[in-house]
């Protein structure tokens, strides 16, 4: 590349990463709210919040990269037209699709790491999060002992706990176990907290009593006890077999899933759908650079407005998308939707590179513009009368 090249293409891609990394920022936050209950209900720590809620990271990225290199192309062009470098380099001898080629370049960048993102990255991250998420709600510990509720873990254990504290403290807490068939234990404490270590997880009890009632004997046995560990291991232990849904396949699975896989056999036109979805993701990057620069990419004048061209270019690239959301979900059920939508987004470059080659200049119609200005004008009469004295 060559020094203006490489110059566009740098301030192109910063201008990329600095909207991708705001867009998916506003986004994440706003979807980690979601499971803000991770660290009051359930007293998991920060990191855990964090690490679980940051997994979606990926399939935002997936979804935002292509909106933010849109939003990127548009800035580096209005500030080249801005600052009259349009101008220059045309009148230098650089037609319009010369200009293109460093945006060609970041727009491959960002393709790669959409393909990345798309075949491994994004469906490793919700992979993750599913398996992490199962094994936090699915805990019995965490879940099934709700407040004031008396919870049946067994033909013959049931627990109640009073309340639920931050930080994962357990406050009047009840055991009846009648597991032992010789034996029957109740128990009554005040407080205990879940811990979880390689041996399993224990219900740890603080500042309580125990009865024993044997079998043969009037008498129960009463024990009081500072600290009592019991063993809840066989209820914690549920969850870990995650079924994988659609967004959780990497993309090879998706191409040759399983003949005797339960998800594929009850729902394989999401297959479809979802695997054309990820050949897809990489090209909307092209379609959406092409349809901007050919908006955008002619020489103009300072004098001449941009507000036509910049709002074609975010319509034309809203209708893109949006007819691609509607044949993703008419290809769960036609085949046929996924080959219209290639054929749309082929169409979409070729026309963008035809404009682009032939240096045309998408602008209004005049006679639009002058309905446009009259109506301006109108406005401007009515609604700006000087004020009397």
């Amino acid at each position: 590349m060559g020094s203006i090249d490489r110059y566009i293409f740098r301030t192109t891609l910063a201008s990329f990463a600095l909207v991708l990394v705001s867009l998916t920022g506003v986004i994440w936050i706003t979807q980690a709210l979601r499971g803000i209950d991770l660290m009051t209900s359930q007293g998991q720590t920060i990191l855990t919040f964090l690490g679980v809620t940051s997994l979606v990271i990926p399939a935002l990225v997936l979804i935002i990269s292509p909106i933010a290199l849109m939003i990127a192309i548009s800035h580096t062009l209005n500030k080249l037209a801005t600052d009259s470098e349009i101008i220059v380099m045309n009148a230098a001898g650089f037609s319009p699709f010369r200009l293109f080629r460093p945006f060609l370049y970041a727009t491959c960048v960002v393709a790669l790491l959409v393909a990345f993102i798309a075949a491994y990255l994004a469906p490793d991250g919700m992979r993750r999060l599913k398996q992490w998420d199962a094994e936090i709600t699915a805990d019995v510990l965490a879940n099934i002992l709700q407040p004031g509720r008396f919870a049946q873990l067994d033909q013959n254990l049931t627990i109640r706990i009073r309340e639920r504290q931050p930080g994962g403290l357990l406050k009047g807490i009840f055991i009846d176990d009648r597991r032992d068939p010789k034996e029957r234990v109740s128990i009554v404490a005040d407080h205990g907290t879940v811990l979880k270590s390689g041996d399993g997880s224990f219900l740890v009890l603080e500042d309580g009593n125990l009865q024993r009632f044997e079998a043969g004997k009037r008498d129960p046995a009463l024990v009081a006890f500072g600290r009592y560990a019991f063993d809840m291991s066989k209820f914690s232990k549920q969850g870990h077999d995650v079924l994988l849904g659609i967004r959780e396949r990497y993309l090879w699975e998706l191409i040759d899933p399983a003949e005797d896989d339960p998800v594929y056999k009850q729902i394989p036109g999401q297959f479809r759908a979802e695997l054309h979805d990820r050949f897809m993701s990489p090209i909307y990057p092209f379609a959406f650079a092409a349809l901007t620069f050919a908006f955008l990419g002619a020489p103009r004048t300072t004098r001449q407005s941009r507000n036509f061209s910049i709002g074609g270019s975010i319509i034309a690239v809203f209708g893109l998308r949006m007819i691609g959301f509607a044949c993703s979900v008419m290809a769960v059920k036609s085949p046929i939707a996924p080959v219209v939508q290639y054929l749309m987004l082929v169409a979409a470059i070729a026309v963008s590179i035809w404009v682009i080659i032939d240096g045309i200049v998408l602008e209004p119609p005049a006679a639009l513009l002058e309905a446009i200005n009259k109506s301006n004008a109108r406005l401007s009469r009515l609604f700006g009368r000087p004020a009397t004295a």
